[in-house]
């Protein structure tokens, strides 16, 4: 869902009835940066709401400085999240070592009412959060795992493996590398394509996990060029022409950002029809 949606009954069944885990909220794609403090906390209030008590849900409270990241973090559970997505702050990225990395971490779990799931999406922030952060991060018994969207497979599984032994959960921040972030011991998924092929996520998470993993390539690689399209090369302004397309609620971007072009909707049906999803 995003930060606009005003959710309809028959959407909200629709969206209920998807075998996912959880609802991320102000992820990369909700306009989050763009949202005033009282619309990022009114939405997770009225997201809980909306969802069974058997699916989770994650918001995003990372902010700049960690004083702010702490407030949103409380506010967010107060509002009803279950756990929280932290993005790396990145204004001042030329001194976000490690250390301030995880300092900043650390003061965020010490005082959060929610688990924390650390967030890297260096497209976004410049930063690729090292894989010794997150190692040592991973101890901390308020936080829970990572999202990584960097890319990077033999990062994940360098994650995966040195965290092992401290109940730490990887989750691949894109659906392009899913499967091969599965094979290295990712256990899910956050991604922008979920928002428009939930359904098409959840069956390759399970082909993976059943075994079947010609069928499990098959549909990874025709999930690549929809995801490309959704992410890098048309954005939040495509991702929500396409969820308009498959029966879900994209709506409006909010400005500077600008709707998509006649030109580029053309462009992105092509892109999920030549893939066998329309």
């Amino acid at each position: 869902m995003t930060h606009n949606s005003t959710p309809q009954p028959d959407e909200t069944r629709q969206h209920n009835s998807i075998e996912v885990s959880c609802y991320v909220v102000h992820g990369s794609n909700g306009e989050y940066v763009f949202l005033t403090k009282e619309e990022r906390v009114e939405m997770i209030r009225k997201v809980r709401q909306e969802t069974p008590k058997d699916k989770l849900v994650v918001a995003g409270s990372g902010c700049e400085s960690t004083r702010d990241t702490i407030e949103m973090s409380k506010m967010m559970a107060a509002a009803g999240a279950d756990a929280l997505l932290v993005i790396t702050p990145g204004y001042f990225k030329g001194l976000m070592t490690s250390e301030a990395l995880i300092k900043h971490y650390s003061k965020v779990a010490d005082q959060s009412p929610a688990p924390i799931i650390l967030y890297s999406v260096p497209k976004n922030t410049g930063i690729d959060l090292p894989i010794e952060v997150a190692v040592s991060l991973s101890k901390h018994p308020n936080i829970i795992g990572m999202k990584d969207s960097g890319g990077d497979v033999t990062k994940i599984g360098a994650i995966v493996h040195k965290t092992q032994e401290n109940h730490f959960q990887v989750l691949a921040g894109s659906a392009g590398f899913f499967l091969g972030s599965l094979s290295v011991g990712a256990v899910g998924t956050v991604s922008a394509l979920a928002n428009v092929l939930p359904g098409e996520m959840c069956q390759l998470h399970d082909l993976y996990k059943n075994g079947r993993l010609d069928e499990a390539k098959k549909l990874q690689h025709r999930l690549i060029e929809p995801n490309s399209a959704v992410t890098a090369k048309f954005g939040v302004p495509g991702l929500k022409v396409a969820m308009e397309w498959f029966g879900f609620y994209g709506g409006p971007v909010r400005s500077p950002l600008q709707p998509a072009s006649d030109a580029q909707k053309a462009q992105l049906r092509q892109t999920f029809v030549e893939n066998g999803f329309m």
